[in-house]
């Protein structure tokens, strides 16, 4: 199963101690396969070390670059979907880029992918997201 990992969502799964830490251990035992671009890649290091430290979001770039079940997209159209935020659309380009199962995120701002026919972009939470990868 591909997905894509909006940042609020890896965020709170890298710590150990998060109750969302299922997210990243399901990534490390290769339970589905993580589409990132550079430039989501540039946002989770921005942000992971904004919110902890450098040195964590180097380690945990490092383990997402590193794993063979990361895939790594060319983005080659901008749809801009989401006008609220123009910045979440570079996980949107990727989802339809990637041909992604779901983008998985818990921000508001991905709502209005549920009224657009096309592309179709499969938008779920982090609850949904536990299910879908338990009846795997």
């Amino acid at each position: 199963m591909k997905i894509v990992l909006d940042t609020n969502v890896l965020l709170v799964a890298i710590s150990p101690r998060s109750p969302f830490r299922w997210i990243f251990d399901a990534f490390l035992a290769e339970k589905f396969t993580l589409c990132v671009t550079t430039e989501i890649l540039a946002e989770y290091e921005e942000i992971i070390a904004r919110e902890s430290t450098p040195e964590l979001a180097s380690l945990a770039l490092q383990v997402i670059e590193n794993a063979v079940n990361t895939e790594f997209i060319t983005r080659y159209f901008k749809w801009n979907l989401i006008e609220i935020d123009l910045d979440d659309n570079k996980f949107v380009d990727c989802a339809f880029a990637a041909q992604a199962h779901f983008l998985v995120t818990e921000d508001k701002h991905f709502k209005v992918l549920q009224r657009i026919p096309f592309p179709k972009i499969n938008v779920i939470g982090v609850e949904n997201f536990k299910q879908t990868l338990e009846a795997v």
